[in-house]
């Protein structure tokens, strides 16, 4: 049986979205059902049954997972202790003395690893990478017995000054994995052989605080798929937005955490630039969050580090991304100085926004939508409901929201979505602005389920260029797993002066690495067209604490001192204007990226398939919609039916079976030769 279906799947808080690509014939289907919160591998698998009949025809399952970040900002992790260097069982607790507020004299920090499961043991080495203390075998095999008989799953070993030399932590590390009775071992210069303590220590211990949870979820995805008699192999999606194997990811599970939006970034990248636009601002609108991220001249904007929650730190290459409580599924309420906000709490898929009829009576955005009309209550998205209740939705907003402000229901929902623009466009400034760029060079790009209700508030109050809504909004981040390349990172720390920096040696380590990470990418199995690496130098003047990211080539003849230094100028005259006269420069870090590319996507291909002869044939059913405090006119269109070039003018909403885009009145949406919807002010 030839095998040609791959499969994206990116499980959410309130949906698990599904596309399913036909290598061989071009098709596509979508699928859209409700995440299943005790145990996200049923939902994971119903979702690929609604998406395809045969799992026999699939060759490769790409996934998404909210799995770790959900263990972390919920506290959800496994029982992990620490193994330390003696005097430094609380660098977890201290951070960078840092607070939750800036302003706030008063905060409190509780560490994922208690404190009594922080053990220390005699060892050192200094900056220098000189070890003045050796490790004690069963000093190691005592303190793994304790963290046992404490109840740890699993350990995370973290000696100082281990990226200057390994040695102590890998002779403790072997020791270790022999008396463990599991594989959920961290050792922090496998996970993080980089400078910055607290950094490193933070990541290897929630990579061992995830590794039981990640690894246990990811061994029942498996079962399932074996008892279903599938052949296909799973990839798990990185936060950098490209994907590595099963067995990476229970190893390395830290570098999971917003797997989900970095795809649908990844997708979102490569849709704008094919349909001509190189600067986009992404939204993604789930049930519970709105995630934003920006890219600029054709490329996702990377981090190195990110807090997922605060003081929980995770230092790994990422997409950069603003996350704020404004989903769908986000709750209305009157806060205690009177005012409207919404969020951060969400209903969620379960019960879900009031119109669901599963016992919620709070109002949600999504109720508010439904009440003005920007929803179609016959036609809900998602394999969920049969009809959405707008009487319910209405009296919830009237209830809760209306009567304590003294308005109607109306005006109440529309001032709900008011607020939802306003926290979305202060994101968007976030990203944009205050960064120096200029909103009209962008355009918004709004998935997931809500996103493209919205966008074209987004484009009248920030002022940005258009909106560009994909094909599919709703499933935009499970194309993005199908369309994400196999990608491994490794960084390791050199701090030398440039002036003292041996080249010779410095190219024969990037030899090495990227040999190693040749490696992890054939292990994983995957059909892939070709490997490339990126190397770049963590560079900055001395005395400065911020470094730059300087690209490098190792090609014959070009690796040498002047090379770096004019590599560094650039690099640093792009970044802050100017150069620094007279003042060294260190090198501090190399980090180095493999890609494995995987099979291209045709974007044009996703727009295949049966159209209408005209727009007005599009046309089902009309819908009265409220907007700036009246009611309208308004259409409900077939928005995949819709022809190339075919032109609509708001108020309208364009329906689909993953998600509603709403055209406000004054805007008109055009049809792309990719299949998008452009959407413009007329004025």
């Amino acid at each position: 049986m030839t095998k040609s279906i791959v499969i994206g799947v990116d499980v959410g808080g309130t949906f698990t979205d599904i596309l399913a690509l036909d290598e061989a014939t071009g098709d596509v289907r979508v699928a859209k059902v409700p995440s299943t919160h005790g145990d996200q591998s049923a939902g994971f698998l119903s979702g690929i049954q609604a998406a395809t009949d045969d799992l026999g025809a699939v060759s490769t399952i790409i996934h998404g997972t909210t799995v770790a970040t959900n263990a972390l900002l919920e506290r959800k992790g496994a029982k992990a202790g620490i193994i330390t260097t003696a005097g430094f069982r609380d660098v977890l607790e201290m951070r960078r003395r840092d607070r939750p507020t800036t302003w706030g004299l008063w905060g409190q920090f509780t560490p994922v690893i208690d404190r009594q499961s922080r053990l220390e043991v005699a060892e050192r080495t200094l900056a220098s990478g000189e070890v003045t203390t050796a490790i004690d075998a069963d000093e190691i095999r005592a303190a793994a017995t304790t963290l046992l008989e404490q109840g740890c799953e699993a350990v995370c070993l973290f000696f100082i000054n281990g990226y200057a030399n390994a040695d102590n932590e890998s002779r403790a590390a072997k020791i270790l994995r022999e008396v463990w009775p599991n594989d959920h071992v961290s050792v922090a210069t496998e996970i993080l052989p980089e400078i910055r303590e607290f950094e490193r220590c933070s990541t290897a211990s929630l990579n061992a605080y995830l590794q039981p949870v990640v690894a246990s979820y990811l061994s029942r995805l498996e079962d399932r798929l074996a008892a279903e008699q599938s052949p296909a192999e799973i990839l798990i999606v990185q936060s950098n937005g490209g994907v590595m194997s099963v067995d990476t990811a229970k190893a390395l599970p830290v570098r999971t955490a917003l797997s989900g939006p970095a795809a649908g970034v990844v997708a979102a990248r490569q849709i704008a630039s094919a349909a001509g636009f190189e600067n986009v601002i992404t939204g993604d609108m789930g049930g519970t969050s709105f995630d934003v991220s920006l890219v600029a001249d054709g490329q996702n904007t990377l981090t190195s580090q990110a807090s997922i929650d605060f003081g929980m730190v995770v230092r790994t290459p990422m997409i950069e991304m603003t996350t704020i409580g404004a989903g769908g599924g986000s709750i209305a309420h009157i806060d205690e100085t009177g005012l409207l906000d919404i969020g951060p709490q969400s209903a969620g898929s379960n019960p879900g926004p009031v119109c669901y009829g599963l016992g919620n009576d709070r109002p949600t955005v999504t109720d508010a939508n439904l009440v003005l009309g920007r929803i179609d209550a016959r036609n809900p998205i998602g394999d969920k409901l049969a009809r959405l209740d707008s009487d319910a939705a209405a009296a919830a907003i009237r209830t809760h929201i209306a009567d304590p402000l003294g308005i109607d229901e109306f005006e109440a929902a529309e001032a709900i979505i008011r607020v939802a623009n306003a926290k979305m466009a202060g994101a968007i400034r976030l990203i944009s602005i205050e960064r120096g760029h200029d909103p009209k060079r962008f355009a918004a790009m709004p998935f997931g389920g809500g996103g493209a209700l919205h966008a074209g508030a987004l484009v009248k109050e920030i002022g940005l260029a258009a909106a560009i809504v994909p094909r599919y909004p709703g499933v935009n981040s499970a194309l993005g797993c199908v369309m994400s390349d196999l990608r491994h990172d490794e960084v390791r720390t050199l701090n030398r002066m440039l002036d003292t920096l041996d080249c010779d040696a410095l190219g024969e380590m990037v030899a090495e690495i990227t040999a190693a990470s040749e490696q992890v990418i054939h292990r994983s199995r995957a059909s892939i067209d070709g490997l490339q690496a990126i190397i770049e130098l963590d560079m900055l003047y001395l005395g400065q604490t911020h470094a730059v990211a300087v690209p490098i080539s190792t090609d014959a003849g070009t690796l040498s001192v002047q090379n770096i230094r004019a590599a560094f100028d650039t690099s640093y005259k792009r970044t802050y204007g100017r150069l620094l006269e007279n003042i060294p420069v260190r090198v501090l870090n190399l980090r180095l990226s493999v890609i494995g590319t995987r099979p291209h996507v045709d974007i044009a291909g996703l727009a295949r398939g049966e159209r209408a002869g005209s727009a007005e044939a599009c046309h089902l059913v009309e819908q009265r919609i409220y907007a700036d405090g009246t009611w309208h006119d308004g259409i409900i269109i077939d928005r995949l039916m819709l022809p190339e070039g075919a032109v609509v003018k708001g108020p309208c909403l364009l329906v689909q079976p993953d998600a509603t885009i709403y055209v406000d009145p004054g805007l008109a949406a055009r049809v792309d030769k990719l299949g998008n919807i452009i959407i413009r002010d007329e004025g």
